[in-house]
Protein backbone atom coordinates (compact mmCIF):
# COMPACT_ATOMS: atom_id res chain seq x y z
CA UNK A 1 0.00 0.00 0.00
CA UNK A 2 2.66 2.74 0.67
CA UNK A 3 4.60 2.46 -2.40
CA UNK A 4 1.21 3.22 -4.83
CA UNK A 5 0.34 5.79 -1.47
CA UNK A 6 3.42 7.15 -2.33
CA UNK A 7 3.41 7.50 -6.15
CA UNK A 8 0.28 8.49 -5.51
CA UNK A 9 1.21 11.54 -3.56
CA UNK A 10 3.94 12.26 -5.65
CA UNK A 11 2.16 12.50 -9.44
CA UNK A 12 -0.94 13.75 -8.34
CA UNK A 13 -1.37 15.46 -5.02
CA UNK A 14 1.72 17.46 -5.48
CA UNK A 15 0.93 18.36 -8.68
CA UNK A 16 -2.29 19.12 -7.82
CA UNK A 17 -1.03 21.34 -4.96
CA UNK A 18 1.01 23.52 -7.23
CA UNK A 19 -2.08 24.01 -9.46
CA UNK A 20 -4.07 25.06 -6.82
CA UNK A 21 -1.51 27.35 -5.19
CA UNK A 22 -0.60 28.86 -8.67
CA UNK A 23 -4.31 29.28 -9.22
CA UNK A 24 -4.78 32.37 -6.54
CA UNK A 25 -1.30 34.26 -7.96
CA UNK A 26 -1.24 36.76 -10.41
CA UNK A 27 1.71 37.14 -13.09
CA UNK A 28 4.81 39.38 -14.28
CA UNK A 29 5.70 40.65 -17.42
CA UNK A 30 6.95 37.64 -18.07
CA UNK A 31 3.98 35.41 -16.91
CA UNK A 32 5.67 34.02 -14.37
CA UNK A 33 3.69 33.48 -10.96
CA UNK A 34 4.17 35.37 -7.86
CA UNK A 35 2.40 36.97 -5.53
CA UNK A 36 -0.11 38.45 -4.00
CA UNK A 37 -2.67 36.38 -3.64
CA UNK A 38 -6.33 37.02 -4.98
CA UNK A 39 -9.24 35.39 -6.40
CA UNK A 40 -8.95 37.50 -9.82
CA UNK A 41 -7.81 34.48 -11.54
CA UNK A 42 -11.54 32.83 -10.59
CA UNK A 43 -13.94 35.83 -10.87
CA UNK A 44 -12.40 35.93 -14.39
CA UNK A 45 -12.74 32.32 -15.15
CA UNK A 46 -16.97 33.41 -14.51
CA UNK A 47 -16.48 36.35 -16.83
CA UNK A 48 -19.33 35.53 -19.86
CA UNK A 49 -16.57 34.46 -21.91
CA UNK A 50 -15.69 31.68 -20.28
CA UNK A 51 -18.69 30.65 -18.87
CA UNK A 52 -20.10 30.20 -22.68
CA UNK A 53 -17.34 28.36 -23.19
CA UNK A 54 -17.81 25.47 -20.31
CA UNK A 55 -21.40 25.28 -21.16
CA UNK A 56 -20.76 24.79 -24.96
CA UNK A 57 -17.49 22.55 -24.11
CA UNK A 58 -20.13 20.45 -22.04
CA UNK A 59 -22.79 20.71 -24.24
CA UNK A 60 -20.20 19.57 -27.02
CA UNK A 61 -19.51 16.73 -25.09
CA UNK A 62 -22.85 15.96 -23.79
CA UNK A 63 -23.82 15.31 -27.55
CA UNK A 64 -20.68 13.25 -27.79
CA UNK A 65 -21.48 10.98 -25.09
CA UNK A 66 -25.50 10.33 -26.69
CA UNK A 67 -23.85 9.38 -30.16
CA UNK A 68 -21.43 7.43 -29.34
CA UNK A 69 -23.83 5.94 -27.06
CA UNK A 70 -26.10 5.63 -29.82
CA UNK A 71 -23.56 3.87 -32.07
CA UNK A 72 -21.87 1.87 -29.60
CA UNK A 73 -24.52 -0.05 -28.05
CA UNK A 74 -25.71 -2.04 -31.30
CA UNK A 75 -22.02 -2.58 -32.08
CA UNK A 76 -21.34 -4.36 -28.53
CA UNK A 77 -24.83 -6.10 -28.31
CA UNK A 78 -23.92 -7.60 -31.59
CA UNK A 79 -20.55 -8.58 -30.46
CA UNK A 80 -21.84 -10.19 -27.26
CA UNK A 81 -24.57 -12.08 -28.92
CA UNK A 82 -21.94 -13.25 -31.78
CA UNK A 83 -20.56 -16.72 -31.49
CA UNK A 84 -18.09 -17.30 -29.01
CA UNK A 85 -15.25 -18.10 -31.46
CA UNK A 86 -16.18 -14.65 -33.42
CA UNK A 87 -16.35 -12.26 -30.22
CA UNK A 88 -12.60 -11.87 -29.67
CA UNK A 89 -12.22 -11.28 -33.16
CA UNK A 90 -14.50 -8.61 -32.95
CA UNK A 91 -13.17 -7.26 -29.60
CA UNK A 92 -9.83 -7.12 -31.33
CA UNK A 93 -10.91 -4.87 -33.84
CA UNK A 94 -12.51 -2.78 -31.76
CA UNK A 95 -9.19 -2.30 -30.28
CA UNK A 96 -6.75 -1.80 -32.93
CA UNK A 97 -7.34 2.01 -32.74
CA UNK A 98 -5.16 1.64 -29.34
CA UNK A 99 -2.33 0.66 -30.86
CA UNK A 100 -2.25 3.63 -33.24
CA UNK A 101 -1.60 7.02 -32.18
CA UNK A 102 -4.76 9.28 -31.35
CA UNK A 103 -3.21 12.27 -33.08
CA UNK A 104 -2.41 10.21 -36.19
CA UNK A 105 -5.71 8.91 -36.08
CA UNK A 106 -6.99 12.55 -35.80
CA UNK A 107 -5.02 13.66 -38.87
CA UNK A 108 -6.41 10.09 -40.89
CA UNK A 109 -10.18 11.77 -40.10
CA UNK A 110 -8.94 15.19 -41.01
CA UNK A 111 -7.76 13.71 -44.37
CA UNK A 112 -10.76 11.78 -45.41
CA UNK A 113 -13.53 15.21 -44.73
CA UNK A 114 -10.99 17.91 -46.10
CA UNK A 115 -12.09 19.65 -49.41
CA UNK A 116 -10.18 17.83 -51.39
CA UNK A 117 -10.53 14.67 -49.69
CA UNK A 118 -12.10 11.04 -50.42
CA UNK A 119 -15.58 11.82 -49.39
CA UNK A 120 -16.13 15.09 -51.24
CA UNK A 121 -14.14 13.30 -54.05
CA UNK A 122 -16.61 10.64 -53.74
CA UNK A 123 -19.63 12.04 -53.69
CA UNK A 124 -18.79 14.70 -56.73
CA UNK A 125 -18.07 11.60 -58.33
CA UNK A 126 -21.34 10.35 -57.82
CA UNK A 127 -23.17 13.68 -58.87
CA UNK A 128 -24.36 14.20 -55.26
CA UNK A 129 -22.73 17.49 -55.10
CA UNK A 130 -21.64 19.80 -57.37
CA UNK A 131 -18.68 21.47 -55.54
CA UNK A 132 -16.79 20.26 -52.36
CA UNK A 133 -18.33 20.89 -49.09
CA UNK A 134 -16.64 22.47 -46.45
CA UNK A 135 -16.87 19.73 -43.48
CA UNK A 136 -14.17 20.69 -41.09
CA UNK A 137 -13.36 23.47 -39.46
CA UNK A 138 -17.22 23.66 -37.60
CA UNK A 139 -18.66 22.38 -34.58
CA UNK A 140 -19.62 19.30 -36.49
CA UNK A 141 -16.60 18.41 -37.15
CA UNK A 142 -15.30 18.83 -33.72
CA UNK A 143 -17.95 16.71 -32.84
CA UNK A 144 -17.52 13.57 -35.83
CA UNK A 145 -13.89 13.56 -33.95
CA UNK A 146 -14.40 13.21 -30.29
CA UNK A 147 -16.97 10.55 -31.67
CA UNK A 148 -14.74 8.83 -33.79
CA UNK A 149 -11.72 8.78 -31.30
CA UNK A 150 -14.15 8.02 -28.24
CA UNK A 151 -15.83 5.11 -30.05
CA UNK A 152 -13.65 1.85 -28.21
CA UNK A 153 -14.15 3.07 -24.18
CA UNK A 154 -17.63 2.95 -24.90
CA UNK A 155 -17.96 -0.14 -26.95
CA UNK A 156 -16.13 -1.92 -24.13
CA UNK A 157 -17.87 -1.94 -21.38
CA UNK A 158 -20.81 -1.73 -22.92
CA UNK A 159 -20.07 -5.16 -24.04
CA UNK A 160 -18.79 -6.41 -20.84
CA UNK A 161 -22.38 -5.93 -19.55
CA UNK A 162 -23.94 -6.86 -22.23
CA UNK A 163 -22.05 -10.18 -22.02
CA UNK A 164 -23.36 -10.75 -19.00
CA UNK A 165 -26.85 -10.40 -19.41
CA UNK A 166 -29.77 -13.26 -18.89
CA UNK A 167 -31.36 -13.59 -22.14
CA UNK A 168 -34.02 -15.79 -20.90
CA UNK A 169 -35.45 -12.49 -18.89
CA UNK A 170 -35.69 -10.81 -21.70
CA UNK A 171 -37.82 -13.58 -23.62
CA UNK A 172 -39.56 -13.85 -20.40
CA UNK A 173 -40.72 -10.58 -20.80
CA UNK A 174 -42.00 -10.75 -24.27
CA UNK A 175 -44.01 -13.81 -23.10
CA UNK A 176 -45.61 -11.74 -20.69
CA UNK A 177 -46.51 -9.24 -23.33
CA UNK A 178 -44.02 -6.45 -23.53
CA UNK A 179 -43.27 -5.75 -27.31
CA UNK A 180 -39.20 -5.06 -28.30
CA UNK A 181 -39.42 -1.48 -27.33
CA UNK A 182 -40.87 -2.16 -23.96
CA UNK A 183 -39.08 -4.98 -22.97
CA UNK A 184 -35.62 -3.03 -23.86
CA UNK A 185 -36.45 0.22 -21.80
CA UNK A 186 -37.38 -2.30 -19.01
CA UNK A 187 -35.66 -5.47 -18.40
CA UNK A 188 -32.61 -5.01 -20.98
CA UNK A 189 -31.31 -1.46 -20.17
CA UNK A 190 -31.55 -1.23 -16.59
CA UNK A 191 -29.71 -4.28 -16.19
CA UNK A 192 -26.77 -3.09 -18.44
CA UNK A 193 -26.94 0.55 -16.87
CA UNK A 194 -23.55 0.02 -15.24
CA UNK A 195 -22.10 -0.51 -18.23
CA UNK A 196 -24.16 2.56 -19.97
CA UNK A 197 -22.95 4.56 -16.84
CA UNK A 198 -19.17 3.71 -17.74
CA UNK A 199 -19.07 3.81 -21.06
CA UNK A 200 -20.43 7.28 -20.64
CA UNK A 201 -18.32 8.53 -17.53
CA UNK A 202 -14.97 7.48 -19.88
CA UNK A 203 -16.55 9.19 -22.83
CA UNK A 204 -17.83 12.58 -21.07
CA UNK A 205 -14.77 13.26 -19.07
CA UNK A 206 -12.10 13.38 -21.40
CA UNK A 207 -14.10 14.79 -24.40
CA UNK A 208 -14.60 17.86 -21.81
CA UNK A 209 -11.04 18.68 -22.01
CA UNK A 210 -10.35 17.67 -25.55
CA UNK A 211 -7.20 19.95 -27.03
CA UNK A 212 -6.42 17.90 -30.03
CA UNK A 213 -9.52 16.71 -31.44
CA UNK A 214 -10.73 20.43 -31.27
CA UNK A 215 -7.51 21.97 -32.69
CA UNK A 216 -7.02 19.70 -36.01
CA UNK A 217 -10.94 19.29 -36.57
CA UNK A 218 -12.04 23.09 -35.57
CA UNK A 219 -9.15 24.56 -37.70
CA UNK A 220 -8.34 27.29 -35.21
CA UNK A 221 -12.19 28.30 -35.63
CA UNK A 222 -14.01 26.17 -32.79
CA UNK A 223 -13.03 27.20 -29.43
CA UNK A 224 -13.50 24.58 -26.62
CA UNK A 225 -12.49 24.84 -22.49
CA UNK A 226 -9.47 22.47 -23.50
CA UNK A 227 -8.13 24.93 -26.01
CA UNK A 228 -8.44 27.59 -23.87
CA UNK A 229 -6.10 25.99 -21.10
CA UNK A 230 -3.41 25.11 -23.63
CA UNK A 231 -3.23 28.77 -24.70
CA UNK A 232 -2.86 29.56 -21.32
CA UNK A 233 -0.24 27.78 -20.41
CA UNK A 234 1.55 28.00 -23.87
CA UNK A 235 0.97 31.60 -26.19
CA UNK A 236 -0.69 33.32 -23.39
CA UNK A 237 1.59 32.62 -20.73
CA UNK A 238 -0.95 33.20 -17.76
CA UNK A 239 -0.13 30.12 -15.74
CA UNK A 240 -2.55 31.27 -12.64
CA UNK A 241 -5.53 32.46 -15.05
CA UNK A 242 -5.08 28.72 -16.76
CA UNK A 243 -4.48 26.45 -13.68
CA UNK A 244 -8.27 28.33 -12.26
CA UNK A 245 -9.57 27.51 -15.63
CA UNK A 246 -8.03 23.80 -14.78
CA UNK A 247 -9.31 23.59 -11.29
CA UNK A 248 -12.92 24.64 -12.47
CA UNK A 249 -12.77 21.94 -14.71
CA UNK A 250 -11.36 19.25 -12.38
CA UNK A 251 -14.23 19.79 -10.08
CA UNK A 252 -17.06 19.56 -13.13
CA UNK A 253 -15.30 16.06 -13.91
CA UNK A 254 -15.44 15.17 -9.96
CA UNK A 255 -19.20 16.15 -9.71
CA UNK A 256 -19.73 13.70 -12.92
CA UNK A 257 -17.58 10.96 -11.61
CA UNK A 258 -19.59 11.21 -8.36
CA UNK A 259 -22.95 11.08 -9.79
CA UNK A 260 -21.60 8.19 -11.87
CA UNK A 261 -20.76 6.08 -8.68
CA UNK A 262 -24.35 7.23 -7.07
CA UNK A 263 -26.15 5.83 -10.06
CA UNK A 264 -24.38 3.04 -10.48
CA UNK A 265 -24.88 2.41 -6.74
CA UNK A 266 -28.63 2.72 -6.88
CA UNK A 267 -28.51 0.71 -9.75
CA UNK A 268 -26.50 -2.55 -8.19
CA UNK A 269 -28.72 -2.36 -5.39
CA UNK A 270 -31.78 -2.02 -7.41
CA UNK A 271 -30.83 -4.74 -8.53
Amino acid sequence: MFPGAFWLVVFFALPLLVIFVISFMARDELGSPVPPFSLDNYQQAFDSLYLNLFLFSLWISLLTTVVTLLISFPVALYIARSPKRWRNILIFLVMIPFWTNFLVRTYALQFLMRANGPINTLLQGLGVIQEPISMLSTPVAVLIGLVYGELPFMILPLYASLEKFDWAMFEAAQDLGADMRRAFLRVMLPMTMPGVLAGSILVFVPSVGSYITVELMGGGKINMIGRVIASQFGVASNWPFGSAISLLLMVVVTIAALVYFRVGRGERMAL
